[in-house]
């Protein structure tokens, strides 16, 4: 039953029974549906009763996760009090900040843009023609040490919209036009040079933040931003500049190491509280695993020790073991809270440890991990993290690196059992396309580069990425062929920018793994898709971007086009490169036009916060290599090629597999590649000009290595692609 809150109704009775949110489908929402705040979801109904009762609206935005949720819910939600104030000045909306992504954009835009900061929750005052005028994150029920809390916010802007309105609406006016000119250059504005010298700005940009005593960037709070690693790794491939990756290993070592890491049942948590990377905010987002697992994978290939390897199996372990919906889809996230208490799950007393392994085992624990009786954390407990590398401890405890390995992993499986029998946290079983594409990418580079680790590992890596692909392909997309953005119990929501780019991203990764060329058709297609919907058509010819939201989508009050990157990259980063790889591929050389103009439309920046697209930069600028292998995937040699080629890091390299009359179609430039039925090739294509065969996997790469360095020698044949 649905309680009105109509002006003739008594608002100060608490709601007993559910609110509107017990229809909807996200946990978040659900999370709510029974607080005696009269919570809407957004949508029609709610801005059509802000405007007929002529109140303003309380707008609460966060995510199921979020533990400064959690405590606004208990703390103000959950209090009859509070809500019968809410429920008498405003008409009250929840979102899902997952669900709507374009929502919370606009919306945490001008929350930095009033306050200077933003988080989550994250709670706007606004008109009932949703423009904001007051904006804060976390609120308290009642103020203290100058803060103001939620019983004396409430009556303030009661007030004021009563008795002052017309400097409210004036004060939401400005700040939209403030936030206009932001996201709207002048036309004419100058453009960031697009050449080696901007790449050279983000080194020197991250080179300036660095934490050489702690690796990471900045101070606390700490997130992992693997996006930065990404770049970095590029820039040291490109400059052979060192400092370049001595920041990558360091910074990826210490993680590892610290609180961070989940050292019983792997994955990362999302960020440390402090610079040693030891407190974390306990909740694990999928987002942050498979970023964080390509950064491993990438690193494990530049240098070749195993460490990063291992690190990117456990993570992707734990998404299979925990995150992973039986249809083939990977789970959004879980909660930091258990037991109504942040991190309880993962923390460890002493007694409880030395309870649940034996003397022996007990022993090392306390060699390896930061264990004291005291705890190095809240009420005696600890939060493990290691006190040195592997390859440390297994010299000063004089074994060898693989018996310490055998002997940590016996003791975190009996961790690992012990930790089951407590309450687990909340996991949020909605799929989101977008973060479902960077996990299939994930996956797809682990099946790449981790066979020659664990073989079988591999391949079930590569099954899981064809499962979900498969998945989102079939349930996540309309009958029009556009993508959906969420799935629980069936799917919904429009797709935005980075459900479009990121799915593309996966899906050519998870063509070079596995060959199949609907993938690599489909990705075409949805580029297609995404270029209509949501290419800026407006801006004059040296202008470009897309938008996050699509054209036909709902009429929000502002349209963004997102440059910089967050916790995870920007849509149009990813939408960069992967333009620039089906350029490659499809020969279609709009599609590199495109890129450029993409990229000559981001605002100038010095290199912070678009570590994403210089890595596109990176690639636009080249050289790029495109590989053709002739034969069949099941050919010795080809199997070979393969190997050799992944477990380089080459990041600006594609590859095909000529099999079959429908790779020549949809790829034009193998089309006339000369094959010897009798004899395994491999072409490498540089510039649109394609090298003599090669034969064996140690001439292919001594092809590609070249190109890398940009010394082709005098193997290319001329052969216009």
């Amino acid at each position: 039953m649905l309680k009105d809150c109509g002006p003739n109704k008594d608002d100060s009775l608490a709601i007993t029974t559910a609110n509107r949110l017990l229809s909807e489908k996200s946990p978040y929402l659900l999370q709510h549906a029974h607080n005696p705040v009269n919570w809407y979801p957004w949508g029609e109904e709610a801005f059509l009763a802000a405007a007929k009762e002529d109140r303003p609206i309380f707008l609460s935005i966060g995510y199921s996760t979020c533990h400064w949720c959690h405590v606004m819910a208990h703390e103000s939600f959950e209090d009859p009090e509070v809500a019968a104030l809410m429920n008498r000045a405003f008409i009250c909306i929840k979102v899902d900040r997952e669900e709507r992504p374009d929502i919370d954009q606009i919306y945490m835009g001008f929350a930095q843009a009033m306050t200077g900061r933003g988080g989550w929750p994250l709670t706007i005052i606004m008109t009932p023609d949703k423009k904001p005028f007051f904006a804060a994150t976390y609120i308290p029920k009642s103020g203290s040490r100058g803060q103001a809390g939620m019983m004396e916010i409430i009556p303030k802007v009661q007030e004021l919209w009563e008795k002052n309105r017309d400097h409210l609406l004036d004060s939401a006016d400005k700040i939209i036009d403030f936030i206009r000119g932001q996201i709207e250059p002048p036309a004419g504005a100058d453009a960031p040079n697009l050449d080696e010298t901007a790449l050279d700005r983000g080194y020197e940009a991250l080179s300036s933040i660095y934490d050489t005593q702690n690796g990471g960037f900045g101070t606390a709070p700490k997130f992992p931003s693997p996006h930065n690693l990404f770049f970095l790794l590029r820039y040291w491939k490109r400059t052979g500049e060192g400092h370049a990756l001595q920041m990558v290993e360091e910074t990826l070592q210490a993680m590892r190491q610290g609180g961070i890491y989940d050292h019983v049942g792997f994955g990362f948590h999302r960020y440390s509280t402090d610079a040693q990377w030891l407190v974390p905010h306990f909740e694990k987002m999928l987002y942050d695993q498979a970023l964080m697992a390509i950064a491993y994978i990438e690193t494990f290939q530049a240098t070749g020790k195993e460490e990063y390897g291992r690190t990117a199996g456990e993570i992707l372990d734990y998404v299979l073991r925990d995150m992973t919906a039986p249809q083939g889809g990977f789970l959004s996230a879980e909660d930091a809270d258990s037991e109504g208490e942040e991190g309880k799950f993962y923390l460890w007393t002493a007694k409880e440890l030395k309870e649940s392994l034996d003397s022996e085992d007990f022993r090392l624990m306390i060699r390896l991990f930061d264990v004291h009786e005291s705890g190095n954390f809240e009420k005696e407990r600890n939060i493990l993290r290691l006190r040195s590398s592997l390859e440390d401890a297994a010299s000063v405890l004089k074994i060898s690196l693989p018996d310490l390995i055998d002997r940590m992993e016996r003791l975190r499986t009996r961790l690992f059992q012990a930790r089951e029998k407590r309450e687990h946290p909340l996991k949020d079983d909605k799929i989101l396309t977008d973060w479902n594409g960077l996990m299939i990418s994930a996956l797809a580079r682990a099946s790449q580069a981790l066979s020659a680790l664990f073989e079988a590992k591999a391949a079930e890596y590569e099954r899981a990425a064809i499962k979900a692909a498969d998945f989102i392909l079939k349930e996540m997309t309309s009958a029009d062929g556009r993508l959906l953005h969420r799935y629980r119990n069936g799917a919904g929501i429009s797709a935005s920018l980075d459900d479009y780019a990121f799915l593309i991203w996966g899906l050519l990764d998870l063509y070079e793994t596995v060959f199949d060329a609907r993938y690599l058709k489909k990705a075409l297609e949805l580029n297609d898709a995404m270029m209509e919907h949501f290419w800026d058509r407006d801006r004059d010819q040296d202008q470009g971007g897309l938008f996050f939201s699509p054209d036909d989508g709902e009429d929000l009050l502002l349209r963004k086009k997102e440059y910089y990157d967050g916790a995870i990259p920007s849509g149009n980063s990813i939408a960069m490169h992967n333009l620039l790889r089906l350029m490659h591929l499809s020969g279609r050389t709009e599609l590199e036009e495109m890129a450029w103009k993409l990229a000559s439309g981001a605002p100038r920046t010095s290199g912070f916060g678009q570590s994403m697209l210089l890595s596109s930069l990176d690639y636009a600028i080249g050289p790029t290599s495109e590989v053709a292998l002739l034969g069949s995937r099941e050919d010795g040699t080809i199997a070979e090629m393969l190997r050799a080629m992944r477990s380089r890091f080459l990041p600006n390299k594609s590859t095909v597999l000529v099999d079959g009359k429908e790779i020549r179609e949809i790829v034009p430039f193998t089309r006339n590649l000369p094959h010897d039925q009798e004899t395994v090739s491999a072409y490498v294509c540089t510039d649109h000009v394609c090298s003599l065969p090669a034969k064996s996997p140690q001439k292919l790469m001594l092809l590609l290595e070249g190109n890398s360095r940009k010394t082709h020698g005098d193997s290319f044949i001329g052969m216009k692609t």
